[in-house]
């Protein structure tokens, strides 16, 4: 285990909801000061698909993901090293986070082979091998240069019981006290263990009760949001909430539905990353308070409005919905501008959240929030009940 040190992040809690369990909080990497609560846009191999990072700067983005699988093959190492890390090899002067690599375990179980030692995969670009070791992984992920960098973990499926489950959960232990002692550059680069458990609560609670042993900067929940019933998700992310110390932040991974961020931030969560905003935009779907609006619908072919009149960037002040219907059907330019205007929407979301929060409006927030997004005043069961728990009635 590491001994007690400088971390390369630090915590400021300014303020806490008296209501529930949600917080706004100032934290501190080496390229960003980072407002939380804060949504990652996911950026593969050093951009988001459709964007360049100029204008994610223009947005007001302080904190971006990579992935260290894909950087692993693409471009690889060696080259990062040489060009100064990404952060100079993609001309981005903010923070960067990179997962582990663990996830592919889930997303390209077919090419991977998982042992002790490692996750064997076999490329999808080429068909070559590569062995992710946790040693391999922090490795790379000190090559990149990322302020915020993840332990390799055992990734199951969330609908994953039993004896593989609990060697999942255990192995991601074991596999974080590698990760540790690996980890060449720690108070340039700050590591996150990640909590797993699936939807087991006390394999969950044994996780977690582990890796807050350990001299780590922040925590991560993994293994959720992969199809699980929203009801044992919400459940799997409080538990997960009131375990992890308050002092350090806490990375939900991989939720970007704006219901989803709501009720996690309600839930105590402090970050999050989700390719959905990126990816809805690309099939012509445009994030809005109501919800979506899929601009390849002929509805739409003679709407002259803003897709959302109170959106303040230049997408929505410039383009009309019909415009963006004629390029949604026919043009690669749509998918640049509804990739703009759903970050946009993702990071004033969670700006709107952390306002709310410092004033301690953040009940009021979520009643219109969920008003907006369901005026027929049908709410989802599970988010009454996720919110109920922390002393917030919709209803």
């Amino acid at each position: 285990m590491a001994a007690k040190g400088k971390h390369a992040l630090s915590l400021n809690i300014l303020a806490q909801c008296s209501t529930s369990k949600a917080r706004a909080c100032l934290m501190s990497l080496p390229h960003a000061q980072v407002d939380t609560p804060v949504f990652m846009p996911v950026g593969t191999q050093g951009t988001l698909k459709g964007l360049v990072p100029d204008q994610l700067r223009e947005l007001d983005c302080k904190i971006m993901l990579g992935n260290t699988y894909h950087l692993g093959h693409r471009p690889g190492p060696e080259l990062l090293e040489q060009a100064g890390g990404l952060h100079k090899f993609m001309s981005w002067d903010r923070a960067l986070l990179t997962d582990s690599g663990g996830f592919q375990m889930v997303s390209l179980l077919e090419l991977a082979h998982i042992t002790e030692e490692g996750v064997k995969f076999k490329s999808p670009h080429n068909g070559t091998e590569m062995l992710l070791t946790p040693e391999k992984s922090i490795e790379i992920q000190n090559s990149i240069g990322a302020d915020i960098i993840m332990q390799l973990d055992d990734v199951v499926h969330s609908s994953i019981e039993g004896e593989r489950l609990e060697e999942a959960m255990y192995r991601t232990i074991r596999w974080l006290d590698r990760c540790i002692k690996a980890h060449q550059r720690p108070t340039e680069q700050c590591l996150f263990p990640i909590v797993q458990g699936g939807l087991n609560s006390d394999l969950r609670t044994r996780c977690a009760e582990e890796l807050i042993k350990r001299d780590v900067g922040g925590y991560a929940i993994g293994g959720l949001s992969g199809g699980e019933s929203k009801s044992d998700f919400w459940r799997m992310v409080t538990l997960s909430t009131d375990l992890l110390p308050d002092e350090k932040p806490r990375y939900l991974m991989g939720v970007g539905f704006a219901v989803d961020l709501v009720v996690c931030v309600a839930l105590g969560c402090d970050m999050f990353d989700c390719v959905f905003p990126t990816r809805t935009a690309r099939f012509g779907c445009a994030l809005v308070k109501t919800g979506q609006l899929n601009l390849k619908n002929a509805s739409f072919a003679t709407d002259f409005r803003p897709i959302d009149a109170d959106c303040p960037w230049p997408c929505c002040k410039n383009y009309t919905r019909a415009y963006l219907h004629v390029l949604a059907n026919t043009e690669p330019a749509a998918c640049n501008i509804l990739t703009v205007h759903n970050v946009a929407y993702q990071l004033q979301l969670m700006r709107t959240m952390r306002k709310s929060i410092m004033e301690d409006k953040f009940p009021d927030f979520v009643q219109q929030f969920f008003n907006d997004m369901f005026p027929s005043g049908e709410f989802p069961d599970w988010a009454v009940e996720a919110l109920a728990s922390v002393n917030i009635s919709l209803r």
